[in-house]
């Protein structure tokens, strides 16, 4: 593929199921060049044997969630001033009714167990703040005082005078009148024109002051609101989780979990019965080791907590994972050796495979006998599958414009390292005998994993003339905890040793790869580990460090996650960060580097980057910055679809500067 077939990674989003299971909805979404931003819509297909059919034809369309009685799905549309809001439509189709007018729009939702009322999380702007003055814009506002640890966060901004709370609304009825806007009129003087409406009723907040709230969970008599409570702490990060419950009749609320029980907790969701079950992973003692979190499945009791899967074994913290529900038993992601598979957990803590093989599980459902999953694979970014007895079955064919577009399947290898451990990756290699030149990407984290989906940063290499090989070193996630851990105070060692024998081991397996001709990449930790291989390993024609963790005393001030990340990545002792910061050994780079960052990361700050393209160039080492405008540390998978194109342009350019395919 090219860099302008990214519009064909359709993903599938995760799905819902009729109660009696006659039908899924799901949405689906993908990059647009011309609208320059993501795009989708809801889609339904009737089960077993129909075919997928558009639901709604909004521009991006996202996250439905059906009625209990399966008749009306509720969804986010963006309104007229480009914020999320619930709308809700006949699950058979029709013109879809706004339900909430939220001033910042809609986080989580979820309809009550009667399906008369929807419960939502929406951030509410301190009075003066985004727009909540007629006329009075960001640069005017009264400045911001900051007395917590925290102030920012990724793909926000700041966070204390916005928090997010908890409201109800009830649900409108999608067969009503729709609203007219007022005509024009000679009224009395001192009468005001009514206001064109574009709800029917106004939401009730539940919650307020400074604390934000989670996505909100029913409890199963539909009396209280499950959520996550979020409290900016005042000198020092506790990842502790309070989980708390709130009356929708406005009579207060109660302590579910307490942050004594050391957990972080990602989910929330309550069983037909009313059991409580967890997505969550142990802090430790201080409430900030979250370095291979090991999130697993936790039941939450009168008699305590207690956990149903094996942390060490089996990892349920990919992003987007979550609990679903087929009868007694939860059903959870897990993420391991490149893929993430369908688990089936009983209450008593037996896991059983439901969905494996070469799948990402992006989300499932399960209803009367029937589990749908989306998935991406090899050659495809999302699919909706069937699962059930036999094989399962692909109910949709959005892959067909990639596969059209050409896609090199990788080969999966596993290396030995020189201290005896074992490598796991790939390597995509283009068409034909070679020899062609080869670069070793990167992936960010550190605990995350390279996978076997459709990757369109390989794609686009292969496609012009580059063989890419890719691992998951020590500190990936999906090989166990111990995996992960190892290079915890401790980066840039075995992590380093892997990447580079997992490379060398690659290229000495494949005559077609040209050894002598090299180059490294990576984003993020990527970043991280290819500025420390370029300090450490002068064999590379050319680097690209993007949106990197390169310098990490700066970062603790800078980074919204700067408060606890680095101090349990690379420790506190300043002679120990020293000696695991690619900003200590920034002297020893020779090799031309290209330094990739866009103007509003706050996970890695724009500073990372400035810093060290400015130690480049103050040593005379080649080096040139690419900065984007109005974009995250998110660009490469979120980003304007038109500064996706340009940063592949920007890519392949240097390579065929630095390392020419042809």
């Amino acid at each position: 593929m090219r860099a302008q077939d990214i519009s064909a990674l359709v993903s599938v989003g995760r799905p819902v199921l009729a109660p009696d299971g006659a039908f899924a909805v799901f949405a689906i979404s993908r990059p647009d060049l011309d609208a320059n931003r993501d795009v989708g819509q809801l889609w339904r297909i009737d089960l077993p044997h129909g075919t997928p059919r558009r639901l709604t034809r909004g521009i991006a369309d996202s996250s439905p969630r059906l009625r209990p009685d399966g008749e009306v799905v509720a969804f986010l549309r963006a309104d007229g001033k480009g914020r999320p809001q619930i709308f809700v439509v006949r699950a058979g189709g029709g013109e879809p009714v706004q339900a909430t007018d939220a001033p910042l729009g809609v986080g989580g939702f979820a309809w009550s167990p009667d399906g008369a009322t929807i419960a939502f999380s929406a951030r509410v702007p301190e009075r003066g703040r985004y727009g909540s003055v007629e006329g009075l814009d960001a640069t005017a506002e009264a400045p911001r005082h900051i007395t917590g640890i925290r102030w920012h966060a990724n793909g926000l901004g700041y966070i204390g005078d916005r928090p997010s709370q908890l409201f109800v609304v009830d649900a409108p009825d999608a067969d009503a009148e729709p609203f007219y806007a007022p005509a024009a009129a000679v009224r009395p003087e001192g009468e005001d024109a009514p206001k064109p409406r574009v709800v029917a009723v106004d939401a009730e907040q539940l919650t307020h002051g400074t604390a934000s709230y989670g996505a909100p969970v029913f409890t199963a008599d539909g009396g209280e609101l499950l959520a996550v409570v979020d409290e900016i702490e005042d000198a020092a990060r506790d990842l502790r989780s309070r989980v708390a419950a709130v009356s929708v009749d406005g009579a207060g609320k109660r302590a579910v979990l307490e942050r004594d029980a050391g957990l972080a907790v990602n989910e929330v969701a309550v069983a037909a019965d009313g059991t409580v079950f967890l997505l969550a992973h142990e802090v430790g003692a201080a409430g900030r080791d979250f370095v291979a979190p090991g999130v697993g499945l936790w039941l939450l009791a009168g008699d305590g907590l207690r956990l149903l899967t094996d942390v060490e074994s089996v990892d349920l913290g990919e992003v987007g994972s979550h609990i679903g529900f087929d009868g007694d038993d939860v059903l959870v992601q897990d993420r391991t050796r490149g893929r993430v598979r369908l688990l089936r957990v009983t209450r008593a803590g037996e896991a059983s495979e439901v969905l494996g093989g070469d799948v990402e599980v992006i989300g499932h459902a399960a209803a009367a006998g029937h589990i749908v999953a989306a998935v991406a694979t090899p050659t495809s970014f999302g699919e909706l599958l069937l699962v059930g007895e036999g094989e399962p079955r692909t109910l949709t064919d959005f892959g067909a414009r990639l596969r059209e577009a050409g896609i090199m399947e990788p080969v999966e290898r596993t290396v030995t390292g020189r201290d005896g451990y074992p490598v796991h990756g790939w390597v995509v290699t283009p068409a034909g005998d070679g020899p062609f030149p080869v670069i070793l990407q990167i992936h960010g984290g550190p605990y995350a994993t390279y996978g076997i989906h459709a990757f369109d940063e390989m794609q686009v290499l292969a496609d012009a003339g580059y063989a890419v090989v890719y691992c998951n070193p020590r500190g990936s996630a999906g090989y166990g905890r111990a995996h992960g851990r190892s290079i915890r105070h401790a980066m840039g060692t075995v992590d380093f040793t892997d990447v580079i024998d997992f490379f060398d081991g690659a290229i000495a397996a494949d005559v077609r790869l040209d050894g002598d001709r090299v180059g490294v990449m990576g984003g993020s930790y990527g970043g991280y580990l290819t500025a420390w291989v370029i300090a450490h390993d002068h064999r590379f024609a050319g680097a690209i460090v993007e949106r990197g963790f390169l310098d990490p005393v700066a970062f603790a001030g800078t980074s919204d996650i700067g408060s606890f990340f680095g101090d349990e990545y690379v420790g506190t002792d300043p002679q120990a960060i020293a000696a695991q910061s690619p900003f200590a050994v920034v002297s020893q780079v020779r090799t031309p580097t290209f330094v990739l960052h866009s103007e509003l990361d706050f996970r890695c700050p724009l500073e990372q980057a400035t810093r060290y393209y400015t130690a480049l160039k103050r040593q005379s080492t080649p080096a040139e910055m690419l900065v984007f405008p109005g974009e995250n540390h998110e660009l490469t998978r979120a980003g304007q679809p038109r500064h996706r194109i340009e940063r592949f342009a920007a890519v392949l350019d240097w390579w065929d500067r630095y390392l020419p395919a042809r």
